[in-house]
């Protein structure tokens, strides 16, 4: 059983909008850190967001003020809110689990990351 499964993705013209979701199981909500990462075409994964069971956040400089992490553990449900999305965002976005933290400056690179799902694509045009 795939603990963690990626939905939302699409294509958007820049500046467009796109929410992405992440349905966990019952064991994956007890892990205190959650988050995304993604994989460009070409370029080396990168941490997008992390969330902690307090709901303090963490992101890559790159999405800040854009990109919005959120986590209802009673719906076992995590949210990536994105807005004012560029052609650079263009990637597979993944829905992460267990890190050794998520909060308080960077968000986990994906290494960090104990388990993933399998991803959801998001395409943005110029």
């Amino acid at each position: 059983q795939v603990p963690l499964v990626e939905s939302g993705g699409g294509s958007v013209q820049a500046g467009g909008s796109l929410r992405l979701s992440c349905a966990f199981s019952e064991v994956t909500s007890r892990q205190y850190c959650m988050g995304w990462f993604r994989k460009s075409p070409g370029q080396e994964r990168e941490g997008v967001a992390g969330i902690d069971m307090d709901g303090r956040t963490s992101y890559a400089d790159s999405v800040k003020g854009r990109f919005t992490i959120s986590r209802d553990n009673a719906k076992n449900t995590l949210i990536l809110q994105m807005n004012a999305l560029k052609p650079d965002d263009t990637a597979r976005y993944y829905c992460a689990a267990e890190a050794p933290y998520c909060s308080g400056g960077r968000p986990p690179t994906p290494d960090e990351w104990s388990t993933w799902g399998r991803g959801t694509q998001v395409t943005v045009s110029s």
